[in-house]
């Protein structure tokens, strides 16, 4: 393209012939235009919809806070498991489900520790209430 600094500045000559036809009055838009304006829309809808889904998707992850109470949240629940076995204990019997829901909330919990010393202890858990629950399936 050439530019040249003495020319006039205006429109190019394929505006002059549309400036032209819609001088004559009010003419609605072509549909070419409404076309650009819809693909336009379709194009800029789905990114606004992504930035969304990613900042959820953020959210969902969490950080450190968040982590640290999901785990203070399966600890408590690991810890009333136990309570409720120990009361059983006192009571003089130990229900068979209340020992499978304590087996069940140690693994649950397995899935997210990375801490040998943690899942030492949760193995020992999980091994004397696998053993209680063979004691009663013997009687």
């Amino acid at each position: 393209m050439k530019i040249n600094g003495s020319s006039p500045i205006g429109p190019s000559g394929s505006s002059r012939s549309t400036m032209r036809a819609s001088s004559g009055g009010f003419q609605l838009p072509q549909a070419e235009a409404a076309e650009a304006l819809g693909a336009t829309a379709r194009a800029l809808g789905p990114t606004g919809i992504g930035s969304i889904d990613a900042l959820l998707a953020l959210q969902a992850v969490g950080g450190p806070l968040e982590r640290r109470r999901r785990a203070l949240r399966r600890a408590d629940k690991i810890l009333d498991e136990l309570d409720a076995v120990k009361i059983s204990l006192l009571e003089g019997e130990v229900p068979a489900n209340a020992l499978s829901n304590l087996v069940k909330a140690v693994q649950q919990t397995r899935d997210s520790t990375d801490d040998p010393g943690l899942e030492s202890v949760l193995n020992e858990i999980e091994t004397r209430a696998a053993v209680e629950i063979a004691k009663l399936e013997t009687r």
